[in-house]
């Protein structure tokens, strides 16, 4: 018996200082704090399930897209950069991988980040058809241009944004201007969101781009326009994003990549805090509608973490184990 013990003592022992030790092996971590509301989210949960799931020493640093990932391939920190849009980086991120500086741990939006053209739901209901591009046309006399009663409005990007080029292209493209269509330049990101709004409060109809995850798309039910193209990515990103696109085709927009980078050093140094890196993602849906809740409260990340954990329970322990998910349970309880 008292040699059954002495192994149980001893497996149990084991057990303790392996998990010590790999809370050591994470040791001090830092992650980016990008400087939107679902990238603050998303790094204060990284950093409370990284503290007290995993027993490391998270710290939130200020970041941006292209600063943060320059970092990572030059100095190796920050550590982890939770929701970087790779779009404009891929170049210096293969470079980044293939030197083994950085990893790409995963997808941190399950869908991808969402782009289209979009009409109010409240139109849909009415007439099925404005779900699709050709339904839209058909009833171009419903979009007035704000300006000139004899043109409608189509409400495009913000001059000097990404996706001007793209819908610039696709205008021509989708024959939007034979429709009688107009391009609208709403001014800003925050002009672009006001005319939805005052559109969605008026009941009054809309057509234009938009993106997702968004507060917008969170607290105001649209309906993304079916081109009935389906997806062109090599033509998309060879032609319909470029400055010169000779011969524009209608192609809807591919998901966005939005990937979780690490350094490699720290994916080497901390695999069971990689692993959950790799496997959590959030729902554009759920975003939306979490993003929405912080516009609304007016909430900071760290707020926004508390609500997101103590209120989608059933999401985040999916993407860790139970023993993990206990002790971060037990340190929400003490918040």
């Amino acid at each position: 018996m008292k040699r059954l013990l002495g192994l149980a003592a001893a497996a149990f022992m084991g057990v303790s200082a392996q998990a010590q030790a790999q809370a050591a092996d994470c040791g001090k971590v830092t992650i980016a704090d990008m400087n939107w509301a679902s990238a603050s989210l998303i790094a204060n949960v990284d950093k409370f399930i990284l503290t007290h799931g995993f027993g490391c020493e998270a710290e939130l640093i200020s970041g941006d897209t292209m600063p943060t990932g320059t970092s990572m391939v030059e100095k190796g920190e920050p550590d982890i950069a939770p929701e970087f849009w790779i779009s404009n980086f891929k170049a210096a991120l293969a470079k980044g991988v293939e030197e083994k500086r950085l990893r790409i741990a995963g997808d941190v939006f399950s869908d991808g980040g969402e782009e289209g053209y979009w009409v109010p739901a409240y139109m849909v209901e009415k007439d099925p058809s404005l779900a699709t591009l050709d339904g839209v046309k058909a009833n171009a006399n419903l979009f007035t241009h704000p300006e000139d009663p004899e043109k409608s409005a189509f409400v495009s990007c913000p001059a000097g944004w990404g996706c001007q080029l793209a819908n610039t292209h696709l205008f021509k493209a989708l024959n939007l201007g034979e429709a009688g269509f107009v391009e609208v330049d709403p001014g800003s990101g925050a002009g672009l969101a006001g005319s939805i709004a005052k559109a969605y409060e008026r009941g009054e109809p809309w057509f234009g781009y938009y993106w997702a995850p968004t507060p917008v798309l969170g607290k105001y039910k649209m309906v993304k326009v079916d081109f009935g193209s389906g997806i062109d990515k090599d033509h998309f990103d060879t032609c319909l994003t470029q400055p010169e696109c000779e011969n524009p085709r209608p192609s809807m927009f591919p998901p966005s990549p939005v990937k979780t980078l690490t350094t490699e050093a720290f994916a080497q140094k901390a695999p069971a805090a990689y692993e959950y890196l790799s496997t959590r993602g959030y729902k554009n849906d759920q975003l939306n509608t979490l993003l929405a809740w912080i516009e609304d409260e007016q909430a900071d990340g760290d707020i926004a973490m508390e609500h997101f954990l103590k209120n989608y329970e059933s999401t985040w322990t999916t993407w860790v184990s139970k023993d993990v998910a206990e002790k971060v349970k037990k340190a929400l309880d003490d918040l």
